[in-house]
């Protein structure tokens, strides 16, 4: 029999899609999710749930050994919004889970990561139009600096021990099946919510704030196009840019409009500002679409007619 697939922070906003499709994929019993906590999980996830704190290393290992488990996708983490108000925690987090991770894999108990990464790896002083795959790195928030540090280890533990680590820095990512998770993109996600039960919207970023984002779908596919790619196509070992499509709040605004002629939309900036104010515009993922044949098919459009349709039965 297979290996089975371990999910970790299955709960999450990427948690909770990806082990639906990997389910349907792979049949329900082969999938293990887990999570802190046992908290509801959307009907088509149905199958096998563990609780865990991935920063026990013992009981991970136990869980592993338990499940016969040969991939793990440690999609546990804290944040860029809410890392920012708890920096010790956040940093202790996302860095104690992936080298208990990486840990397991070089000691040979399982056979492949899937980590994510972040456009949050960038700052300030990087290139921000069609950021390239290898640029200047100088992270402003903790969360970004956790993310960068991470990926400086997967490549390491891949040069130095061979570990099978796959990772992508991923844009800011819509869905309408798990609510924002603290990111500084999800006024992408609330705007929706929002234009449907009140028809109006208070944005914590200003109008001309251009970020790179994508829809979920597309985020899932192209992390399971990754993992499943032969290893000689994984040419970058440290995290691959991805693309989707990038817009500005006031974009977003006139897509809904589109749909909801009343829908109006006002600013009020926060701490958050700052943080996208450091990162990209747009991406350059070339090296993601010749390695492994990457390509996003969801543009703006096609997502806000997905997004209003979806919840409209929420209100």
């Amino acid at each position: 029999m297979k290996r089975r697939i371990l999910i970790i922070g299955a709960s999450g906003q990427i948690g909770t899609e990806l082990t639906s499709f990997l389910r349907q994929q792979y049949g329900p019993d082969q999938v293990i999710a887990s999570d802190i906590r046992k908290r509801a999980i959307i009907p088509e996830v149905d199958g096998p749930f563990e609780v865990l704190d991935a920063t026990d290393k013992e009981a991970l290992l136990a869980l592993v050994i338990k499940h016969d488990i040969g991939h793990v996708y440690l999609m546990a983490a804290m944040l860029s919004a809410t890392g920012e108000l708890h920096p010790m925690k956040a940093w202790d987090l996302n860095m104690s889970t992936l080298f208990n991770v990486l840990n397991l894999a070089k000691d040979g108990y399982i056979d492949r990561i899937f980590w994510p990464s972040s456009i949050a790896v960038f700052g300030p002083t990087t290139p921000r139009e069609q950021t390239p795959q290898h640029t200047i790195m100088e992270p402003s928030t903790v969360y970004g600096i956790s993310k960068q540090t991470g990926e400086r280890w997967c490549a390491y533990y891949f040069a130095k021990y061979g570990v099978d680590v796959r990772s992508l820095r991923y844009p800011g990512l819509i869905s309408y099946k798990t609510p924002p998770g603290g990111g500084t993109t999800d006024y992408a996600i609330d705007i929706y919510h929002k234009a449907l039960n009140e028809g109006t919207y208070s944005c914590f970023l200003s109008a001309e704030t251009t970020l790179p984002m994508m829809y979920m779908d597309d985020a899932i596919r192209a992390t399971i196009t990754l993992m499943e790619a032969p290893s000689d196509q994984v040419k970058i070992r440290s995290s691959y840019n991805l693309a989707g499509m990038s817009f500005d709040p006031v974009a977003i605004a006139a897509s809904i409009q589109k749909h909801l002629p009343d829908f109006t939309m006002t600013y009020a900036p926060d701490f958050r500002q700052a943080i996208a104010d450091s990162w990209p515009k747009s991406i350059d993922d070339s090296h993601a679409q010749n390695d492994w044949g990457w390509a996003a098919q969801f543009d703006l459009e096609t997502t806000t007619k997905v997004m209003l349709a979806s919840l409209k039965s929420q209100y």
